[in-house]
């Protein structure tokens, strides 16, 4: 099969086409045909080397595919309501970049009703961070306010949508009048350009001084501090990425005073049974939103995964050139001719 790999640490350009042997499934896993693979930060992260492959999984990038079902544990699929031709989306640990894909039955979805398997492929990752760490860790009521850090992003879209479909406001911070403006228009109550305006002030001001009552930080580092003072009490700071960095400085105090909620947390290496729960949690409650057309995938661009362009080797490293760019809103899709 065609694959993606890393052929070094580095630049876009270490993405390269290859060819590996097709992967087989096991015990409660089936084989996904792949046609489409979303492209997320931590695949950056991985393909300069730091963001560790978790034990058993391929080292070949890539966190969630689109496809047709081509075998797989019987058993494990009948269990699930599953079966062999059904059009699936997945959440795996790695080796998305393929024209096969092997991932854990409990780990897949259905595709929704109406949507293309390109459309499927954007889904799963933002879609389980976002509930595992908005609406477990956060827990995010109807009624409540959602501060989404980077609301442009992957991430940033989903959260928008899931948090109004489920009944709350949604302010977002983003890097342009542009990117605001796309905020808005998924939904998003207000927008705040965090390079011509101070966030703390203008949550200050959108909520007359009572704060929001979670926050999702993708940034972490000294924006830690700054949003300790904009949330409200018993407010819930969720920190899913460190791009500001590791080192914070925070006022203890304000944390006692207004109790507090400081947590955070990593999917990709949490166990199969965690992430099958999500995965129940999504098919109930967040898939009938997207079927009825409440809330829609966001894809900023498509590329085919081996074709080379721009200067570059491969689609998967121009998706990947993009990306750090930030010039996208939404998601990066790789496409796979037919296997």
């Amino acid at each position: 099969m065609q694959v993606i790999e890393i052929q070094t640490p580095g630049a876009p350009s270490v993405l390269v086409p290859a060819v590996r042997p097709e992967p087989v499934a096991g015990v409660g896993e089936l084989l996904i045909r792949v046609s489409a693979s979303g492209v997320n930060r931590p695949d950056v992260l991985q393909r300069k080397g730091n963001y560790p492959v978790p034990p058993g999984a391929s080292d070949i990038p890539g966190l969630e595919v689109a496809g047709v079902i081509a075998a797989g544990d019987v058993s494990a699929m009948t269990q699930a309501g599953l079966k062999v031709g059904d059009r699936v989306c997945a959440l795996v640990a790695g080796g998305g970049y393929a024209q096969w894909c092997v991932a854990p039955v409990a780990q897949c979805l259905p595709v929704p009703a109406g949507l293309s398997d390109t459309e499927a492929a954007s889904l799963p990752e933002t879609f389980f961070t976002v509930w595992s760490n908005v609406f477990d860790r956060g827990r995010l009521q109807a009624g409540e306010t959602l501060l989404v850090q980077g609301g442009s992003s992957g991430i940033g879209v989903t959260a928008i949508q899931m948090a109004k479909a489920a009944g709350a406001k949604v302010i977002v911070t983003a890097g342009s009048d542009d990117k605001c403006q796309a905020c808005l228009d998924l939904g998003a109550d207000h927008a705040i350009n965090y390079r011509s305006h101070d966030f703390v002030a203008e949550i200050g001001r959108i909520t007359g001084g009572a704060g929001v009552d979670v926050i999702l930080d993708m940034i972490a580092g000294d924006y830690i501090a700054r949003e300790i003072q904009c949330m409200a009490e018993d407010g819930r700071l969720v920190i899913i990425a460190t791009q500001g960095g590791n080192d914070s400085q925070i006022q203890a105090g304000m944390v006692l005073r207004k109790r507090l909620t400081i947590t955070g947390s990593t999917l990709r290496p949490r166990p199969v049974a965690f992430k099958g729960a999500i995965a129940r949690n999504l098919q109930s409650q967040v898939w009938p939103w997207l079927a009825s057309g409440q809330i829609k995938p966001v894809i900023h661009s498509v590329f085919d995964a081996c074709e080379a362009g721009q200067g570059l080797p491969s689609g998967a490293a121009q998706a990947h050139a993009l990306m750090e760019s930030n010039q996208h809103v939404g998601k990066i899709v790789l496409t796979w001719k037919p296997a």
